[in-house]
């Protein structure tokens, strides 16, 4: 297994087999080594600490449930991804979107990849951050999983799409929106 920015790529055919025959061992072994990145996935999309904790937990769980269902363990990434932003989208549903927090775009303290708004947006002052994460925490999870996905993780639009199970061309007119989106939510943060 490889690290990438994306967090793990390319699990390791051989333990995706032995866990889907019911290998709870090779099954913890992936769990363990895509772990920190599922959380960190779900922390972006949902901005809260205990519902990205809910969402890594409930995506493994289904995925060790659902794992003798999948045909190709080569797409193993891919299905766990799609697994994960479904638990997400679980979550907000439970928690209303009334109850959202406060967004950091900023990971572990980290600023793993800012959402970029603009070409001129090299380093946005804080009342500039605020505006973006007020207007992040407005877009639906559809919006903000691509813009997550992409400019977070700098996730090429092929593995966007194979996430969402939707082409290509849908995954980057889809992305084109999401930005789109965030940007008339900032143009409303930008007005007195």
């Amino acid at each position: 297994m490889t690290a990438t920015t994306s967090g793990v790529e390319g699990t390791s055919a051989g333990l995706v087999e032995r866990a889907a025959h019911g290998d709870g061992d090779a099954f913890d072994v992936i769990a363990r080594a895509l772990g920190d990145a599922l959380y960190r996935r779900a922390l972006a999309i949902l901005r809260h600490e205990s519902d990205a904790q809910d969402a890594t937990q409930d995506a493994l769980i289904r995925a060790w449930r659902e794992l003798p269902r999948l045909n190709d363990s080569s797409r193993f990434d891919a299905w766990l991804d799609r697994i994960l932003v479904n638990a997400c989208r679980d979550r907000l549903r439970r928690r209303g979107r009334q109850q959202l927090r406060e967004i950091q775009l900023a990971v572990d303290g980290r600023d793993a990849g800012r959402l970029k708004t603009h070409a001129s947006d090299s380093g946005p002052d804080d009342g500039r951050r605020v505006a973006i994460e007020d207007a992040f925490r407005r877009l639906d999870i559809d919006d903000r999983t691509l813009l997550v996905l992409h400019h977070l993780e700098q996730r090429p639009l092929a593995d966007i799409a194979a996430v969402l199970v939707i082409p290509t061309g849908t995954a980057k007119w889809r992305l084109h929106r999401a930005r789109k989106r965030l940007e008339r939510e900032l143009e409303k943060e930008d007005r007195p």
